[in-house]
């Protein structure tokens, strides 16, 4: 009888807001009852709730992490396609809801109901342990930490979206239409001609994760490289990568913070990597890679950034969004805008050659990644779990949408060590960037 008014309240509710509002999806009930959101709802698309247990709960806690925490348990369900297409469906008209137009006693009575649903809030084992945000300096980080939360989950789950050069980083689309195995080739060669390698120099890394780019400098720029990770997977894996392809004579692999590198080297790539050092850190970074680089050698910093605000406080607000990647993917992590960033590389004594914005190849690459993991689904949960699997998918399906509509932005920024008065080592225009045939016979 109880579960009957539940049901019923449930039923209601969502009927009231269909009628008020032009939804294009449905949702569907724990009796397997489906309600369409809007006279011209496609229902194959559904938000299925499993009780009305998780309904309550949800409507005790209306948050984006409550939200998502159901989701990764299974109490709700996204039905039709795969994330990426059921969001692209729930977009397809824009849905408008206002307060005001809803009837506020039937409202009071549906919610008087099912928010009174006994049971206990959604808790997911997966969650950083520790402070996930990280917004102290640099020596009372736990950057290790941070590092092997998200990498060590394994080299064989990776393996499931990434291309075979397993890179974890934004793709270089010159076609929309290319694979996303010719994307990262052309990416990785598109980083070594913006660094202008040449034989014999020596080349880091910073961050150097499976090895990708440091096999591939080596192999056609005829460098030697030195990698440094903090985590132990990639550290073993490009060690033994570079052995199978014999050019292991090239290439040093440390598992070590960049904190405590020394030498000198001709040029520096940093690849997704500062967007795990930490805002305020930013002086000590670029200042290490400073101290690494000889001087007018190049440094290429390529990273993911925000949109910068008016109101600086504003900027440095946590959104609700940006805390579930910190808690359940990438603890430590923090992101600039580009103006910024310039402005500290400047303040160390780099001096700025070529931005390059990239945000739309990395809403492709991102959408690929949650595609491709969305379609191994059952070798994935049985690597990670369930939970695990659909915290991912999540994540890949959420950023995608965030560099597509501009929240998240990614930047190639091309600077040199700066001499006074002396000639710079950088062609006149960046022409060899782009030709073609001059890349290709490279290869």
């Amino acid at each position: 009888m109880v579960e009957d008014k539940r049901l019923a309240a449930a039923r209601r509710l969502f009927e009231h807001v269909a009628s008020r509002l032009d939804g294009s999806i449905a949702v569907r009930l724990w009796d397997g009852s489906v309600i369409p959101l809007g006279p011209e709802a496609d229902t194959r698309y559904q938000v299925a709730f499993d009780s009305a247990a998780t309904l309550g709960r949800l409507l005790r806690r209306p948050t984006l992490e409550n939200l998502v925490i159901h989701y990764a348990e299974g109490h709700v369900d996204l039905l039709g396609g795969d994330l990426i297409e059921f969001v692209e469906a729930a977009q397809a008209r824009r849905m408008k809801l206002k307060f005001s137009d809803l009837d506020k006693g039937l409202l009071a009575r549906c919610l008087w109901t099912l928010a009174r649903t006994p049971g206990k809030a959604g808790a997911a084992e997966h969650r950083f342990g520790a402070d996930e945000a990280a917004r102290v300096s640099s020596d009372q980080r736990h950057d290790q930490d941070y590092i092997r939360f998200h990498y060590d989950i394994g080299d064989d789950f990776y393996r499931l979206f990434l291309d075979p050069e397993t890179q974890y980083s934004c793709a270089y689309f010159t076609d929309w239409d290319n694979s996303l195995e010719q994307a990262q080739r052309d990416k990785l060669d598109h980083i070594c001609r913006k660094l202008r390698l040449k034989p014999g120099e020596r080349f880091l890394d910073v961050g150097c994760g499976w090895g990708g780019l440091i096999a591939h400098a080596v192999q056609h720029y005829g460098v030697t490289a030195h990698g440094v990770t903090l985590s132990q997977n990639q550290h073993d894996f490009a060690r033994a990568k570079m052995e199978r392809l014999g050019i292991a004579d090239k290439v040093t692999i440390e598992l070590k913070d960049y904190r405590l590198l020394e030498g000198r080297f001709d040029k520096i790539a940093s690849i997704g990597m500062y967007e795990h050092v930490g805002i305020a850190n930013y002086p000590a970074y670029f200042g290490k890679l400073k101290s690494l680089l000889r001087p007018g050698g190049i440094l290429l910093n390529h990273g993911i950034t925000r949109r910068a605000k008016a109101d600086k406080r504003r900027f440095g607000k946590i959104r609700p969004e940006n805390r579930l990647i910190l808690k359940y993917v990438f603890p430590g992590s923090e992101l600039d805008h580009i103006g910024h960033t310039l402005e500290s590389m400047e303040a160390v004594g780099f001096e700025i050659h070529d931005v390059e914005g990239l945000r739309e190849h990395y809403a492709r690459t991102t959408r690929l990644w949650c595609q491709r993991l969305s379609a191994r689904k059952d070798e994935a949960i049985a690597q990670v779990g369930e939970a695990k699997y659909r915290l991912w998918i999540a994540y890949l399906a959420g950023v995608s949408f965030a560099f597509k509509n501009g929240t998240l932005r990614l930047f190639q920024t091309v600077a040199t060590r700066h001499q006074k008065n002396a000639p710079l080592e950088l062609p006149p225009s960046r022409a060899d960037l782009y030709t073609r045939a001059e890349s290709q016979s490279r290869g």
